[in-house]
């Protein structure tokens, strides 16, 4: 990744992410900064290279350029430590319990004793705490999706990236997600998310970054995006500029 001058502020800096595949520019030359407690959307349509943008900076894409800062600090291949993704598609392990998974991340981030009751109580307020010895293999989507979330929260990355969280969730657990991701911002956690769901971005964002082609095309609080678009809602600024 290239070395570029960065402000020495609290907080995810991201300076001319680009990532390429063949000859499709996915993310091209993109620049935002998310503040620590803060929550930071990332509005486009499909192809726009939302899931792109968070596989890059997360570590799990190799970006072709740019620079990854958290609290001025470059962030290297080991940014793993720092930022943190809950995926679209929740992938558990098969064999292992809702249980175990937690043990797992518990003992692979060296969490301190006592890790124990916060997570049986992420649990048991993402309301699965009844399937604490499920194996992975015979849970459902949106129990599925909750491990993961548990699993990551438990983590406690200063950086949470999340990747349509709440698809696959019912009205309660996407209520329990919105509070959970409220909770986090107030705990001083970055918080960056993309989705399809305007009204979760509307009352869940501080700001948002509408994508395009790979590229920003809009920023800026959900308010002001209004004005400028003289639009009466988020959908309306969203279809304006993506139109």
């Amino acid at each position: 990744m290239n070395s570029q001058p960065l402000a020495n502020e609290n907080g995810l800096r991201v300076r001319g992410l680009a990532r390429r595949f063949g000859h499709k520019q996915a993310v091209d030359g993109l620049s935002f900064d998310a503040d620590r407690g803060r929550v930071l959307g990332l509005l486009g349509p499909n192809g726009a290279g939302k899931t792109t943008t968070l596989l890059s900076l997360c570590g799990l894409l190799r970006p072709d350029s740019g620079t990854i800062a958290f609290d001025g600090r470059i962030l290297g291949s080991d940014r793993g430590r720092t930022i943190a993704l809950i995926p679209e598609t929740p992938e558990v392990y098969g064999m292992l319990t809702v249980w175990e998974h937690l043990t797992f991340v518990a003992r692979a981030s060296r969490l301190a004793a006592g890790w124990e009751r916060r997570a049986a109580s992420l649990l048991e307020r993402l309301g699965i705490a009844q399937e604490r010895d499920s194996l992975g293999q015979g849970l459902s989507k949106g129990t599925r999706q909750k491990t993961l979330i548990a699993t990551t929260v438990l983590a406690g990355t200063p950086v949470l990236l999340l990747d349509e969280p709440m698809i696959g969730l019912d009205p309660k657990g996407q209520r329990e997600l919105r509070e959970l991701i409220g909770d986090l911002r107030a705990g001083g956690t970055t918080v960056v998310l993309s989705t399809h769901l305007l009204e979760s971005a509307e009352a869940l964002c501080d700001r948002v970054i509408i994508m395009k082609a790979g590229k920003e095309v809009a920023s800026g609080i959900v308010g002001d995006l209004r004005t400028r678009a003289a639009g009466d809602s988020l959908e309306d600024v969203f279809l304006r500029i993506t139109a």
